[in-house]
């Protein structure tokens, strides 16, 4: 079986002014939408008026159901059926705050489409003239069906323009809701808690757009085979049960016009791959065959920012000596002299030394870096001085100052090539100096607060932000690019810090199932154990993270399981905890051949590699609020404990499995209630009758 370092590295090239990014990019506007798999113009829509309702049917094709969208006319709402069964619907049009059609003025006036004045069906597309809430303005509100999906445009006419624009949906009316990506809580989402399906919980994000540091994206996609994309740039506020409860809610925030599809299909799955169609498929994955069967070593959670050139070398030995695998010892956060200045500080008085010692240890090295630059930086005079920084938004003459968790600071302005140039060429320094093979980027390529170069526009900061990581090996830590049309990156996603409790590895769970199914397949949860800044993990957190990211992509750790000390306390283990997160690596490095075909499976067609058991199995209702277990591929069925107990209950769906550690079969559809599994299992079944069958059977028995 070929190996995934096969795969040739991605090359982005990105010509001068915007038009050069824009041409990198997959959204540049909603034409997308209707090109690729079930995108086309229906072979027939009728159009009827009844004097309350207006309605659109759309007939099936080969590759796409029919529906039907009805206006209800007064109050204003918009019904999606597929079969005769409701799949959407919006909220109706009756107050300032409600409707598919709700919009904020400059002055702070709220309003809302009420009622349908006029209906018009003319060219393959119905316009609505809308009566609202506000005296003298009306809504041109626009829908044009097509195969699989409708698109949705509509602006507010009249003398008062909007500045902000929302459409609202009835939660229920879909069934459980998916994607988005890691989600805002008020239960400590997305560090904390990740609600699985979304609608299981409250979500409340006022700050999503490109440069959120979160990985997010403007769709989401349903358990009755509907789905919601958001054609946008602006930054969104987007609510699932928190302005109203049963509610999902998204308002472009610096906008006057809204532009969506709504997809009708079959399955989720099938909505998601029309998502995909539009995005594009990875053009290879950042990392190789090496990165995705060893864990990365990243010193965060074992040091914070209190690392030094003593620790960081005994913590890379321990692990060495122990027999713990790894493919790279990388430095985080805590040795610059000032956020910015590409010099170690006196916590490592030797560098290089340091460096050649981590690889006579058989490990690469590699070091945190940041766009961010502090005002105390020594390389912040510089780089204003020479219009390298971002300028601000408002005073256009200075560099735009952003907070960032490390202080005040401003971002090298990727756009202007003589920045860009300035910045590689620190960092190739770095490399040339001290011996350093690749880097964790961490960082924003851009903020609203500041003003793009001439001609770019915030979204193209993405691109520019792919191809400056893409001259560097990420060392499987990948980095936090998102929006739609990111995808086809191809970098390797860590999740945004966890906590360290059972609570934190269940989302860390559940948000992993998230962000693969908005595209990103090459997924990793933060660092096994978590970090925070929270109290060590407890042994049997860290035994089952280890556990549980082993049966996942990649493997990112950093605690060591013979021990860690920091800032937060410190927490020894045992010899036990040694071999039984060797032994969880030892299986990750088994699935690697299976893993690998996953990886070059994804960069075929997007398929996600760690999937929920209802893109395989979309007839099993039970798996629809599954959160705890998930498909490694097709073939593999993960169900490890994720909480303090030596017994779970499991669901199979239908199939032939193979209970490897019973080495029994179970037909499904299937529930195991009290399935015993001490801390030294973790549950595995493998699906009978596939290629794969035979190879995983040996690869998890052993």
């Amino acid at each position: 079986m070929a190996d995934p370092t096969a795969m040739p590295r991605r090359r982005f090239l990105v010509a001068g002014g915007a038009a050069g990014v824009s041409a990198a990019l997959l959204t540049t506007g909603q034409a997308g939408a209707w090109s690729g798999t079930g995108g086309g113009p229906p072979a027939h829509t009728r159009f009827q008026d009844t004097g309350n309702t207006v309605t659109l049917t759309v007939s099936p094709t080969a590759t796409s159901p029919g529906y039907t969208v009805a206006v209800s006319k007064a109050p204003f709402l918009i019904t999606t059926r597929r079969d005769g069964r409701t799949v959407l619907q919006t909220t109706a049009g009756a107050d300032d705050a409600s409707g598919p059609a709700v919009f904020r003025t400059a002055s702070g006036s709220s309003a809302a489409a009420t009622s349908v004045l006029r209906a018009t069906w003319h060219d393959g597309v119905l316009d609505l003239t809308l009566a609202t809430t506000l005296p003298g303005s009306t809504v041109a509100f626009r829908i044009t069906p097509a195969a699989g999906r409708y698109r949705q445009t509509w602006s507010v006419q009249g003398p008062t323009a909007a500045a902000q624009v929302t459409g609202n949906y009835l939660v229920a009316s879909a069934g459980h809701w998916y994607g988005q990506g890691e989600a805002v809580t008020a239960s400590g989402g997305p560090y904390e808690e990740q609600p699985w399906p979304l609608d299981s919980g409250t979500v409340r994000d006022t700050t999503m757009a490109p440069a959120e540091y979160l990985i997010t994206e403007p769709f989401w996609f349903t358990e009755r085979g509907t789905g919601l994309w958001v054609d946008t740039e602006d930054v969104m506020d987007v609510s699932m049960n928190d302005v109203r409860q049963g509610v999902f809610g998204c308002t472009l925030t610096q906008s006057s016009a809204m532009d969506s599809t709504v997809f009708v299909e079959r399955t989720a799955r099938d909505v998601y791959e029309d998502y995909i169609a539009i995005t594009g498929t990875p053009a290879a994955s950042d990392a190789t065959g090496t990165q995705y069967a060893e864990p990365l070593w990243n010193s965060w959670a074992q040091f914070y920012t209190d690392v030094s050139q003593d620790s960081l070398l005994a913590w890379a030995k321990g692990l060495h000596d122990a027999g713990v695998p790894g493919h790279t010892v990388q430095l985080d956060d805590g040795w610059m002299s000032h956020y910015g200045d590409f010099t170690f500080n006196s916590k490592f008085p030797a560098p290089k030394a340091m460096s050649d010692e981590i690889h006579a240890m058989g490990y690469d090295f590699g070091i945190w870096v940041t766009l961010w630059i502090n005002t105390d930086a020594d390389n912040f005079a510089h780089a204003a001085e020479h219009g390298y920084l971002l300028r601000s938004q408002t005073d256009p003459g200075q560099p735009g100052l952003v907070t960032w968790w490390n202080g005040t600071a401003g971002i090298v302005d990727l756009a202007n090539p003589d920045a860009r140039a300035w910045y590689v060429g620190n960092l190739r320094s770095v490399q040339q100096t001290y011996g350093v093979d690749g880097f964790k980027f961490d960082t924003r390529f851009f903020d609203e607060t500041c003003a793009p170069y001439p001609g770019y526009t915030a979204l193209d900061y993405i691109a520019l932000g792919a191809q400056l990581c893409d001259q560097f090996d990420l060392q499987g830590a990948g980095v936090r690019i998102h929006w739609t049309g990111s995808q086809k990156y191809g970098f390797v996603t860590r999740q945004v810090d966890k906590g360290t409790s059972w609570g934190s590895l269940r989302a860390a769970v559940a948000q992993s199932l998230a962000i693969s199914t908005v595209g990103y397949p090459f997924v990793e949860t933060d660092m096994i154990g978590g970090s925070l800044s929270q109290t060590p993990p407890a042994k049997e957190v860290l035994v089952r993270w280890a556990q549980a990211a082993s049966l996942m992509p990649l493997m990112y750790s950093s605690t060591s399981p013979l021990g860690v000390s920091n800032a937060a306390g410190s927490r020894p283990y045992d010899q036990e905890t040694v071999d039984l997160y060797t032994a969880a690596v030892t299986t990750h490095q088994r699935l690697a051949p299976y893993i690998g075909a996953q990886v070059r499976r994804a960069v075929r067609t997007g398929e996600p590699i760690m999937k929920p058991l209802f893109f395989n199995h979309p007839e099993d209702r039970a798996t629809y609020t599954i959160d705890d277990q998930w498909l490694l591929g097709d073939s593999l069925l993960a169900a490890p404990v994720l909480g303090d107990q030596k017994r779970r209950n499991i669901h199979l769906p239908p199939g032939r499995w193979f209970d490897v550690r019973h080495k029994r079969t179970i037909r499904g559809p299937a529930d195991l209630t009290g399935y015993a599994a001490d801390l030294h299992q973790a549950p595995v079944f493998v699906l009978l009758g596939t290629p794969d069958s035979g190879p995983l059977i040996s690869a998890l028995s052993r």
